[in-house]
């Protein structure tokens, strides 16, 4: 068992043992490591063990053991105690809420405001959990026509979970996934991404320490096409849940499919921000429409699923809000996340801003039209020349044509299109293969509903950008994935329903003769 006295100094200074199963912290069975870079400066600052499918196997072990076919402790853990240890992993993130928040600032590189929030988000998503289990029934009774038949509707847990998460977020999205597996009764390996691990491994620490038995949470430090894809395709694995993109989602949906296990995928959108001209004809109300936009899409430094990335604003009003929009992005002050001041901070890795630039050189080869950034700032104190930075960008003059329109960017860039009515509107916002998110902008009532109304995403935000709630299905329409986090829908992702029919007076039927 892993000391749950441990302080947390110990615990960063335990390099090399992040991989935990059955309640111990162990290297790598082959005993290699990867070092984690500091994006805004391109360092290493921890060291953390490369697992592989050996590890993966001996994590979905001791998960299943745990488990016990549905006799393990935590499944038969009555709901309110496991209610009540969320409640408490809650508390302990709040505890540690400034340590956290520095850890996600520095592993992923948004600010620390932005990680301070990210676990607050994280506390709720564990308080929702525990709170909705204990208020639900105890199951769903089925009226069978008599009173001689009692018929119930129970859930009971899928078993072993395998939790996969993305780089972006990387506490809030493991939060959308543990939460409510363990609210559910299952037992759990959770590999997050081989960037940004750190603040799910301080998360597993906090669960021990909360009580949970041993072997109900593993983890598996490592890469992608190692450990994430053995999780997808291992037999005793229940459920596996994916937060990415398209393409790494579609290889876990193949892996998993010969087995036939549960998939909830939560994958890439190009979410378009709709601006009628009407929002701004207020001063107080242009102001505020290009405010949520530079918030849509700049946020996190656009490394967001979510993303506003896709500006699509009337016509009679687009010059006037374009040249704001790219006099203010031009505003922004870029650099460590750490850093007083500072409003964004560098991409996640090199290979995100390589990727970035080409998206911006192909856009411009394609007739875009330049209005601010496209390039990497100046060298700061406080922004290094080795970190990875981009100016928050915005292109003009875009098409559906375009690669940067149709395709997730994951970076600083907003492209503008332009529309004349309100039906061109909506067949702009749609015409995409994604349907995660989209917002609609207008003083009009009846056309905000009826808009929303018309738009294929799965969240549609009228007259603001970004907010979630809780007790909200969270997921998309298209090739946004399948299945849904937070809210009912998404406990009832980790959890299997079956039919119980009590015959209380049972007699013979005389089918056959005898």
């Amino acid at each position: 068992m892993a000391d749950r006295t441990e302080q947390p100094q110990q615990r960063e200074q335990r390099e090399h043992r992040t991989i935990h199963v059955d309640g111990e912290w162990l290297e790598a069975v082959s005993g290699a490591t990867r070092e984690i870079l500091d994006p805004a400066d391109g360092r290493p600052f921890a060291v953390v063990a490369e697992g592989d499918e050996k590890d993966t196997d001996l994590a979905v072990a001791a998960a299943r053991a745990a488990f016990g076919g549905g006799a393990g402790v935590w499944p038969r853990t009555p709901v309110v105690e496991r209610a009540a240890l969320l409640h408490r992993v809650a508390d302990l993130l709040v505890r540690d809420r400034e340590r956290l928040g520095l850890l996600e600032s520095r592993d992923a590189g948004k600010t620390l405001e932005e990680g301070r929030v990210d676990i607050d988000c994280v506390a709720d998503a564990f308080r929702y959990f525990a709170g909705l289990v204990v208020a639900e029934a105890p199951g769903r009774v089925v009226d069978a026509g008599t009173a001689d038949v009692h018929s119930v509707v129970v859930h009971e847990p899928v078993g072993v979970c395998a939790l996969i998460t993305p780089w972006n977020y990387p506490l809030l999205q493991a939060s959308w996934k543990i939460a409510p597996a363990l609210a559910a009764g299952n037992t759990f390996v959770v590999k997050p991404s081989e960037i940004t691990p750190l603040t799910t491994i301080a998360l597993i620490d906090l669960l021990v320490e909360a009580g949970l038995p041993a072997g109900v949470a593993g983890i598996v430090t490592g890469p992608g096409h190692t450990v994430g894809a053995r999780l997808a395709e291992h037999p005793d694995v229940g459920l596996v849940s994916f937060t990415g993109g398209l393409a790494s989602g579609t290889k876990v949906a193949q892996a998993a499919a010969p087995t036939v296990k549960k998939v909830a995928l939560e994958l890439g959108g190009k979410n378009p921000n709709v601006v009628f001209a009407d929002a701004c004809a207020t001063d107080d109300g242009f102001d505020t429409a290009v405010d949520q936009a530079l918030n849509a899409a700049f946020i996190h430094s656009g490394q967001v699923c979510s993303a506003g990335s896709r500006l699509i604003v009337e016509e009679s009003v687009r010059d006037r809000f374009v040249a704001e929009l790219a006099r203010r992005a031009g505003l922004i002050r870029l650099g460590r996340g750490t850093e007083d001041g500072v409003e964004c901070g560098p991409l996640v890795s090199g290979q995100q801003r390589a990727r970035t630039e080409a998206y911006v050189a192909s856009a411009l080869a394609e007739g875009a039209v330049l209005r601010a950034g496209g390039t990497r700032p100046q060298p700061a104190p406080h922004r290094p020349e080795s970190g990875y930075f981009y100016e928050p960008t915005v292109l003009d003059h875009c098409h559906r044509e375009m690669r940067v329109v149709r395709e997730e960017v994951f970076g600083p860039v907003l492209t503008v299109e332009t529309f004349r009515t309100e039906d061109e509107a909506v067949a702009l916002a749609n015409d995409t293969e994604y349907g995660l998110a989209g917002a609609v902008w207008t003083a009009d009532a009846g056309r905000a509903r009826r808009v929303a109304g018309r738009l294929r995403h799965g969240t549609v935000w009228i007259n603001d950008f970004h907010p979630y709630l809780p007790q909200a299905e969270w997921g998309g329409f298209g090739k946004s994935g399948v299945g849904r986090e937070l809210g009912p829908a998404g406990l009832a992702e980790y959890r299997e329903t079956k039919h119980v029919y009590q015959n209380l007076a049972p007699r013979p039927v005389r089918w056959f003769a005898g």
